[in-house]
């Protein structure tokens, strides 16, 4: 609900700062003293079009700000966050400037902002009611969002809006494949002659390491047996091989050793050495004897490493990377496999559509019982609001299917007997128009939405009994929204819980608005002036003290 209203510098205004409390409160005065001039700042800062002729003569800007209370308001958390333009918990302070030259500047929460921003957060908190107001009853999906949360489909009205998300992706999904079909089906033949070139090859990583070195070592055969031959013969070859040269050399040194004991270590030492020298020599001979010259085996090695090298280069990659490249080519086939299969897309498309006209069914038959019963409801309350004669209903021609259903809501009205029907935005009179959405909001009054309503004119071309009526359904609706609510009646004043006077005084040879929160003893008197205008008798005030009794 509406917590506070700063005005500073707007039109008649030099300064003005309101408390508001919940339940009714009105607003009166002199015609002239300044209600229009409330209700233009409230609606500047909930967004509506900002002109440089609000600014106060000789002031540079004009500055409204409006505090609410937004702890309990449904959404409104989501858009601020979406927007990034949250506050403090519970709290949300819309402010707007508008500077002397035109230029207007918004704020929420202390961040720049856009007037579509404001309007957006105001429509959250505020329903304005009145002949040249912009108010949200007036938007076809805030009548849709009203009708279905008096039909308690809400719920419903959210799976069908998924549900028709959900029919618009499969269509899509079907459209773009069938698009791409050309392209999809050279893509799946290229994939599928690249995964049998590589899955040909049966290569491995690790078979690409064992065939290199295969490779290398039968095509360097020979020259290994004959090296190793060489070094063998080397060791042990005639009397000049290092081993009947070691074994003289080992003789001739334990020769020495008998001689001097100290020799002995370097003798064990060239043992160990012949030994190891012996083994080497016959290792060799081994070696040498187990080498496979085998020109058909060397063949196929070349022949493999040159298939792998071929494909390689044909796929731009590095040999290794061909075991990688084959599965992402296979992932591909299978993506493509189930993505293409127009029979498949065609089904889940079916079953989409299927699935939301179930729901969307559904909510239309919710509608037109809600409808019936909606229409029925305001019909009547609109007789006690001198609208005798008149009706309202709720059309629900029949549309394409959408998000929110098979059909569109409009709210539609005929003010008085013999007048014909005609969309709730198209109401001409202001008087009327605040009516009908006093009927409207009185028979809605359990159903969630704004917090905050406020009525213009809502007691135009009416008095006597109706009057009473009008305050009576406005206390009702107190009980669980904020109303406020501009009025020359003294009847509907008297009704309300809270009383502010607007007046027009002078200050510094200027005309400027006031406005006072009025007590007991001044509620009498602005009653009393309301009934009796400029001579106020002792009788008047009695009466007024009644009203204000009866209230």
């Amino acid at each position: 609900m509406l917590l506070s209203l700063s005005i500073a510098d707007f039109v008649l205004v030099d300064r003005l700062d309101l408390d508001f409390q919940a339940g009714f409160a009105a607003l009166t005065g002199e015609t002239g003293a300044g209600k229009s001039i409330l209700l233009g700042a409230l609606a500047l800062v909930l967004g509506e079009r900002a002109d440089a002729g609000v600014v106060r003569e000789g002031a540079s800007r004009a500055e409204v700000a409006a505090e609410f209370a937004a702890d309990r308001v449904p959404g409104l958390n989501a858009w601020l966050a979406d927007n990034d333009l949250a506050g403090d918990d519970g709290v949300l302070l819309l402010r707007r400037v508008v500077e002397a030259g035109g230029r207007s500047r918004a704020f929420v929460n202390g961040r720049s902002a856009t007037a579509q921003q404001l309007k957006e957060a105001g429509e959250f908190l505020v329903d304005i009611h009145g002949q040249h107001a912009h108010y949200s009853l007036l938007k076809s999906a805030e009548q849709r969002r009203l009708l279905d949360e008096y039909a308690g489909c809400a719920n419903l009205a959210a799976a069908t809006a998924e549900r028709h998300r959900a029919w618009r992706a499969a269509s899509a999904r079907r459209e773009a494949a069938q698009r791409q079909a050309g392209e999809l089906d050279a893509e799946r033949e290229r994939l599928a002659w690249t995964e049998r070139e590589l899955a040909a090859l049966a290569f491995t990583a690790d078979g690409w390491q064992t065939l290199q070195e295969d490779h290398r070592r039968l095509a360097h055969a020979a020259d290994l047996v004959a090296g190793a031959r060489a070094a063998g013969a080397l060791l042990d070859g005639d009397e000049t091989g290092l081993l009947d040269r070691l074994r003289a050399l080992r003789h001739q040194l334990a020769d020495l050793a008998g001689i001097d004991p100290a020799l002995a270590g370097p003798l064990a030492l060239l043992e160990s050495a012949g030994e190891s020298l012996h083994e080497a020599e016959r290792e060799l001979s081994r070696y040498a004897d187990r080498v496979d010259l085998d020109p058909e085996a060397l063949n196929d090695a070349e022949q493999r490493l040159a298939a792998i090298q071929a494909a390689a280069r044909k796929f731009r990659l590095k040999p290794e990377e061909i075991p990688e490249h084959l599965a992402a080519t296979r992932a591909r086939l299978a993506q493509l496999g189930g993505d293409a299969d127009p029979e498949a897309l065609a089904r889940a498309e079916t079953e989409a559509e299927a699935a939301y006209r179930k729901d969307a069914g559904a909510l239309s038959g919710l509608r037109r019982k809600a409808a019936a019963k909606l229409a029925k409801a305001v019909t009547a309350a609109m007789q006690q609001l001198a609208m005798q004669g008149g009706r309202f209903e709720v059309e629900l021609p029949a549309g394409e299917p959408a998000a929110h259903g098979l059909e569109e809501v409009e709210f539609q009205v005929a003010p008085h007997a013999g007048q014909g029907l005609k969309p709730l935005a198209k109401t001409a009179s202001g008087g009327e128009l605040s009516r009908v959405g006093l009927a409207l909001q009185t028979v809605l009054s359990g159903v969630s939405g704004a917090a905050t309503l406020i009525f213009d004119e809502v007691d135009a071309g009416i008095g006597g009994g109706v009057a009473e009526i009008v305050g009576r359904l406005l206390a009702d609706l107190g009980n669980s929204r904020q109303v406020l609510c501009v009025t020359h009646l003294p009847q509907v004043a008297a009704r309300a819980a809270g009383h502010y006077r607007v007046s027009k005084a002078s200050r510094n040879g200027r005309a400027v608005s006031e406005v006072t929160l009025l007590d007991a003893d001044a509620r009498v008197g602005e009653l009393a002036r309301m009934l009796g205008g400029v001579t106020i008798t002792e009788a008047t005030r009695a009466h007024a003290a009644e009203l204000l009794g009866g209230g």
